[in-house]
């Protein structure tokens, strides 16, 4: 067993993996997993610079995951940004920050090994479930959504990182609360036009996995949870009538109405109705009849990446 620690910094969250890997048999022990809502990514479509309100957060928690890392005795650590990193002008702050903190730079991932990252994280657990080929791996971040198909058998055959995130959305067309049925037509058409223009050829997929926080929420509305249950989450089959229906009523709800919900996790309330929405959208063009969301996601591929080096 190799302990290993893995850091995805996204737009609008931060996560942490501590977990005891063995690559010879695939077993995986997880001994930490933990969250924070940080908005990294605030304004940065509008300004093109991480904010310094931003900064401090993220810096924050990960001063909170440096204390937790030192106390596993952790033998590898990557720490990997994506979106909200990569489109800052002023992203060496942020990196400056990261190394004094943890020791190490944080990687900015290329597409394609994102999306290779993020697959080997999705679909690892699931191979012996024999999923119908080909299988279509979608994590909507804040800044971003990843479109990943692949074999089923940890094989990538093509994928893209398209410019529409939760976050994105909300700032651009999302402004009223409740959004407007023009905001929200406004939002569609965004990402629609975005979809339109995608290499990866959605109507194949004959399996949709989705993977991350905004999906995984979108899951605990579904399946109607008094609070959020990651065991109830995991692996669960939905149709996708629930899942339309779901969004439409959050994109209805105000953002203290979401909040109320026993499931949502405060920080993300303002933004589930954009994510929701292009959820929505991209089950809409492919032929697959049900959603399977799985908690696990870039994370564990980001740490299972650490037993190759």
């Amino acid at each position: 067993m190799t302990r290993v620690a893995a850091v995805d910094c996204g737009t609008n969250t931060i996560k942490l993996l501590v977990a005891d890997l063995d690559a010879a048999t695939g077993e995986e022990h997880e001994l930490v997993r933990e969250m924070r809502m940080v908005r990294l990514g605030q304004d940065v479509d509008r300004t093109g610079r991480l904010a310094d309100e931003a900064l401090a957060r993220v810096f924050a928690a990960i001063d909170e995951y440096a204390e937790i890392i030192a106390a596993h005795d952790v033998e590898a650590l990557r720490f990997c940004a994506t979106s909200a990193a990569r489109d800052a002008e002023n992203a060496a702050e942020f990196a400056a920050g990261v190394e004094s903190r943890l020791g190490v730079v944080p990687e900015v991932v290329t597409g394609a090994e994102e999306a290779q990252l993020s697959y080997d994280g999705a679909t690892r657990g699931l191979v012996d479930r024999g999923l119908p080929g080909p299988v279509l791996v979608v994590d909507i971040g804040g800044g971003s959504t990843e479109l990943i198909l692949g074999d089923g058998h940890g094989h990538v055959r093509t994928s893209q990182s398209l410019d529409i995130g939760s976050v994105r959305m909300t700032e651009r067309h999302l402004r009223s609360d409740p959004p407007t049925r023009a905001e929200i037509a406004e939002a569609v058409g965004d990402v629609a036009s975005s979809l339109d223009r995608t290499v990866v050829p959605l109507a194949e997929a004959r399996t949709v996995v989705g993977v991350a926080g905004t999906i995984t929420t979108v899951a605990a509305g579904v399946l109607c949870l008094p609070e959020y249950d990651r065991a109830a989450i995991d692996q669960a089959v939905l149709a996708l009538e629930d899942v339309h229906a779901t969004t439409a009523s959050l994109l209805a709800m105000t953002v203290a109405e979401r909040r109320a919900q026993g499931y949502m996790h405060p920080g993300r309330a303002d933004v589930i109705g954009a994510g929701a929405l292009i959820l929505d959208e991209v089950l809409r063009r492919t032929t697959a009849r049900t959603l399977l969301v799985s908690e696990a996601d870039i994370l564990d591929g980001i740490a299972w990446s650490l037993t190759t080096r």
